[in-house]
């Protein structure tokens, strides 16, 4: 493999998967197509299989261990005091077979009333080994790129309703080129859960709950002298409502939405000057993170038209019964022209005593999508129900 197709699948990670769903003949028109790039695309990816079995969502279902990625706010509201889990995602399987993320996080309430708690986790995406060839196609060595990143967090409760939080991230690039250095960049994500009970005319106690995570608001990241790429700064916000039918059954109808806060590349206008297209390249090079995010809400090349349709959404539910056994099903959208990521997902988990197994699976929507038959796996432990087992 050349290293121009190993560039290309590294820092174009995210304009490829939307190149390989163009293809299925869903743009109307394929002139239009232009995703949202950026370096270090994996940190976009949902790692854990609660999340993943409802669409890709989370910024506003019940707290889980897994809260870090998708809105750490919800840690103080998490009932036991401590947990850890461990997720594993085995990546485009159906076009390699040894890409694949792991996901680690954890978190620890403390403080009066439990009102405080402090997270971290680490995510580690590897690229498989890739065989370096030279011009005439003789085997020269091989090398494993990889990307991760490593945060920790502090969330508190505000009110009895309202918790925020605050994360910083290291994020560290290594593509294990002769022509590029690692990159590495700093990013920091600000949320808040808001959560309250809602008494039905039947008595029923039901939960509504919205939440808010602005994540990966950072440095740019550069992998050579002289270049740049900004990380993936995502604006997610969300709904949840939680209806329990009795003491044993309830379910949840959750819904989120999704908006790249990272400004769109510039498209060539029919008939402009090489020169004039550089400069407008120039300035999107040269634009500051901060900038860039305020810009990214109205820079689109086709104006308001195109700027709605880099707003994603997900829609998932999650039958539970008994807090014991668990079942989900969701969609995830994304317009044809930003990726056409068009996809369904089911998914399950097992809760006994000190640890919670889940998994989840993805159905495409659309022929040869390489995101297609993707698995995901998390293992769960409660900490505090390990300590009062060996307790007694």
């Amino acid at each position: 493999m050349k290293r121009k197709l190993l560039l290309a699948l590294t820092l174009g990670f995210v304009s490829i998967v939307s190149t390989a769903y163009s293809q299925e003949g869903d743009l109307t028109e394929k002139s239009l197509l232009n995703p949202i790039v950026t370096g270090v695309p994996s940190l976009t990816i949902a790692p854990d299989a609660r999340g993943g079995g409802m669409g890709d969502i989370g910024a506003a279902t019940s707290p889980d261990v897994n809260s870090q990625y998708w809105n750490p706010a919800k840690y103080a509201f998490m009932k036991s005091g401590v947990g850890v889990s461990l997720s594993y995602t085995p990546w485009l399987r159906k076009l390699v077979n040894d890409i694949s993320l792991s996901y680690l996080s954890g978190y620890y309430k403390f403080g009066e009333g439990d009102m405080q708690a402090v997270s971290a986790s680490l995510r580690y995406f590897s690229l498989g080994r890739i065989d370096i060839t030279d011009e005439g196609g003789i085997p020269l060595y091989d090398i494993a790129p990889y990307e991760m990143s490593v945060d920790f967090g502090y969330s508190r409760k505000l009110s009895e309703k309202f918790s925020g939080s605050v994360v910083m991230r290291l994020i560290y690039s290594d593509m294990q080129v002769e022509e590029l250095s690692a990159g590495t960049a700093f990013a920091a994500d600000i949320a808040g859960y808001y959560t309250t009970p809602i008494t039905l005319d039947n008595g029923i106690e039901s939960t509504l709950s919205i939440g808010l995570n602005a994540s990966n608001i950072g440095t740019k990241i550069s992998y050579a002298d002289g270049t740049s790429n900004f990380i993936p700064t995502n604006l997610r916000i969300g709904g949840s409502y939680n209806y329990p039918f009795d003491s044993y059954n309830a379910v949840s109808f959750n819904f989120d939405v999704n908006k790249y806060m990272v400004p769109t590349r510039p498209m060539q206008n029919d008939g402009e000057d090489d020169a004039d297209f550089q400069l407008r390249i120039d300035d999107y090079n040269n634009m500051s993170p901060i900038k860039g995010i305020f810009s990214s809400f109205s820079d689109a090349p086709n104006g308001m038209k195109e700027e709605l349709q880099e707003i994603g959404w997900s829609a998932g539910a999650e039958y539970n019964y008994n807090n014991q056994f668990f079942a989900r099903g969701g969609y995830f959208y994304e317009h044809p022209n930003k990726g056409n990521r068009k996809y369904y997902s089911l998914g399950a988990g097992f809760k006994m005593n000190v640890f919670k197994l889940d998994v989840s699976y993805l159905i495409s929507t659309a022929q040869s999508n390489p995101l297609d038959q993707t698995l995901r796996f998390s293992l769960s432990f409660d900490l505090d129900g390990l300590r009062s087992l060996t307790a007694r």
